[in-house]
């Protein structure tokens, strides 16, 4: 991976308090998720079922 591909970033979304943005990885994207202070550093893999986990929170 070049080091133009390493910087480049995606955002995925945002509110005013909380982040989502990837970046390029050897198997596919990091994903990471800003909150607050905290930040979440997902593998594509786990970003799928975090997404899942987060979708059956919102039906309860």
């Amino acid at each position: 991976m070049s080091k133009d591909e390493q910087m480049e970033v995606d955002m995925v979304a945002e509110t005013e308090n909380f982040a989502v943005w990837r970046s390029p990885d050897d198997e596919g994207y990091i994903y990471h998720v800003e909150l607050g202070s905290i930040t979440l550093h997902l593998a594509s893999d786990e970003w799928e079922e975090f997404l899942e986990l987060m979708g059956d929170a919102n039906d309860k």
